[in-house]
């Protein structure tokens, strides 16, 4: 199981979860491409469910994958995506940038 960022982060990218993740598998940081992404996200081969984003995050948008609301089941997908697929992949199927932008 791995957290998932969805679909409150949207608009917001507020980076304190980014700054206390001890394994850094939130992106993108603030020296990547931060600006032309929508949201960040979290790679679920790195996380290690340790949750110490939950509570840094000021739009409520991390969840254990378990717990994600129902309409917000593709933002698993989507959160690995960003990081297996090339950034036209990542654009053709999710209509927005993606890590290399």
């Amino acid at each position: 199981m791995a957290y998932v960022i969805a679909e409150p982060c949207i608009g917001t990218k507020d980076a304190s979860c980014v700054n206390v993740c001890p394994v850094d598998c939130i992106h993108p940081r603030k020296d990547e491409n931060f600006e032309t992404v929508q949201m960040l996200y979290i790679d679920p081969d790195t996380c290690i469910d340790c949750g110490a984003c939950v509570p840094e995050c000021p739009v409520s948008a991390i969840f254990p994958e378990p717990d994600l609301e129902d309409k917000w089941k593709s933002f698993t997908e989507k959160n690995a995506d960003y990081f297996k697929l090339s950034a036209a992949e990542f654009e053709k199927k999710w209509g927005s940038p993606g890590k290399t932008a």
